[in-house]
């Protein structure tokens, strides 16, 4: 059994995919080629904004409108000690600092309340400026962005959605990708959306960003790349790994809905029996992984056990929270304060979740898990 089975997706495509890729290899133009263009168009149409700007990474994605805006240090960057490194690394990159917020123990999300708590210490506390805040879709499911958005108006500061995670997730009529200021996405190949390489995006409706960006993305360029008018990265995506995502994207939107016909086939079976993930109402999850709940550590290795002893791989995101990793020690944290995050690290666990998994491997890990 497969965690992600990016091969039967594969087998679905592959004679359109072979002609991307052979077209590609025919026009030669192997950074930023036609294919570039084209699939920021289709997914601009698809998020539902004017503007997305592809780049070399999900990384790049959250640093570049960071660096668009300026922030630097004395610059305060609130977010999720409960994501992956990427999130909180752009802000100490760029010499802000990141300020840890705990999540909500049902979403694994930023708690809103505790965020407009954490931004409102900082001002009291007058030594940091708030700038921005990162909200991560964790799993595939959007934050809570009416409240994250009304605390943005409130003290008046951006909001980078951080969808590396949340692509193809959405709230109401709008999508992951058009909450905030301005959304950054990965196209890693585990994602929901995936290349075969590494691949981002960003999307926004703002025109100033967007030019920022287009400019940051080839060494702050200005109108060539040896007019260079700010510092920038070398952020481009290959016209190769835009050609795959093209072609990806054809089986997306029915992805998704497959993706939650597994979901809900699973929480059928295991409700009950471990503590399984909440959608909330009005809600879509992009499900980029499904992850329980274990009664604690303990429990969680004896049924991570089971499952390996039947072939059944699982994994743990994420094993410890940013505030107690040794690249953000420098930071005035301490084990206990986040306490939520912390107790998530100890139990959760992530299944088999893609959008082809066949009923019988669902039905065989919910069997092992309650065996």
């Amino acid at each position: 059994m497969q965690f992600i089975d990016l091969a039967k997706q594969q087998s679905l495509i592959k004679n359109s995919l072979d002609k991307r890729i052979q077209a590609v290899l025919a026009h030669g133009k192997y950074i930023m080629g036609p294919e570039v263009m084209e699939m920021e168009a289709q997914l601009a149409e698809y998020v539902g904004v004017k503007y997305c700007v592809s780049c070399s990474s999900g990384t790049d994605a959250l640093l570049m409108p960071l660096m668009a805006w300026g922030v630097g240090p004395g610059d305060a960057v609130f977010t999720t000690p409960f994501t992956f490194i990427a999130t909180a690394e752009v802000i100490q990159l760029l010499g802000a600092t990141p300020v840890f917020v705990d999540i909500d123990p049902k979403t694994f999300n930023i708690d809103s309340v505790l965020l407009d708590a954490a931004i409102n210490k900082v001002v009291a506390e007058g030594v940091l400026k708030p700038r921005v805040i990162i909200p991560v879709d964790l799993f595939g499911l959007p934050a809570d962005y009416a409240a994250i958005e009304a605390i943005g108006k409130k003290y008046d500061i951006k909001i980078l959605e951080d969808a590396a995670q949340g692509f193809g997730g959405q709230i109401g009529d709008r999508l992951a990708g058009s909450f905030g200021d301005v959304a950054g996405t990965s196209f890693f190949p585990a994602k929901p959306l995936g290349c075969y390489g590494d691949g981002g995006a960003i999307f926004t409706n703002d025109e100033d960003m967007y030019e920022k960006l287009v400019s940051i993305r080839v060494h702050g360029k200005g109108n060539d790349k040896y007019d260079n008018v700010r510092i920038g990265i070398n952020g481009r995506m290959d016209t190769l790994q835009a050609a795959v995502i093209l072609e990806k994207f054809t089986l997306f939107p029915e992805e998704v809905k497959l993706r939650n016909a597994a979901a809900d086939k699973y929480n059928a079976l295991l409700t009950g029996s471990v503590v399984t993930p909440e959608v909330p109402k009005g809600y879509i999850s992009s499900w980029a992984q499904y992850s329980i709940l274990a009664r604690d550590a303990t429990d969680r290795s004896v049924l991570q056990a089971k499952l390996k002893a039947a072939d059944i791989p699982s994994a743990v995101y994420y094993p410890k929270p940013l505030h107690q990793q040794t690249a953000f020690a420098h930071l005035p944290y301490k084990d206990g304060d986040f306490p939520v995050s912390e107790a998530m690290s100890q139990r959760i666990f992530s299944l088999p979740m893609h959008p082809y998994i066949e009923d019988e491997d669902i039905e065989k890990v919910c069997a092992v898990l309650k065996g």
